[in-house]
């Protein structure tokens, strides 16, 4: 029987992780003052983006959650619950802290992290891991970012 408890679940996990997000995001003059690559998105993109994301992963997980396993829950918890706190801290270290160059090295993990997660819940549930193809996408055009942002502003790699 499907319950909507995961997919509530989900989206207050991901409202947590947003609300965390967004507030060590700072666009001041630290991050427009960085020289960044012609092909840098816009401002408003990104609320637009990881809003769709988080929308599809609250499904994703829903239907992973609903169609597997006791035995499997206890993997599916940890495997997601990784993927949320590392996507929370890429903005701190970021942001925040204004660490750029430990943000590519964390952003790496979180891209580990979503690639577990599709083969994860590709098992249990092809369209559920097919969901997260979008976030990855994302957090590829994200990683590549910081790459670009760390070689046009020498200073931030230490």
């Amino acid at each position: 029987m499907m319950s909507w408890v995961p997919y509530a679940a989900t989206a207050a996990m991901l409202f947590v992780v947003g609300a965390v997000a967004a507030r060590a995001t700072d666009t001041g003059p630290w991050y427009r003052d960085l020289n960044k690559p012609r092909w840098n998105p816009p401002d408003w993109m990104f609320p637009v983006v990881w809003t769709t994301i988080y929308v599809l992963i609250i499904l994703s997980v829903g239907r992973v959650w609903n169609q597997s396993g006791d035995a499997d829950k206890p993997m599916l918890l940890l495997v997601i619950v990784s993927n949320f706190v590392l996507n929370m801290i890429w903005s701190v270290l970021f942001f925040a802290l204004k660490k750029p160059l430990l943000a590519l090295i964390e952003i790496a993990l979180l891209w580990l992290s979503i690639v577990a997660m599709i083969a994860l819940f590709t098992s249990v549930d092809a369209f559920s891991g097919l969901l997260l193809i979008p976030y990855l996408s994302w957090v590829s055009v994200a990683s590549l970012l910081n790459f670009r942002i760390i070689t046009l502003n020498p200073g931030l790699a230490r």
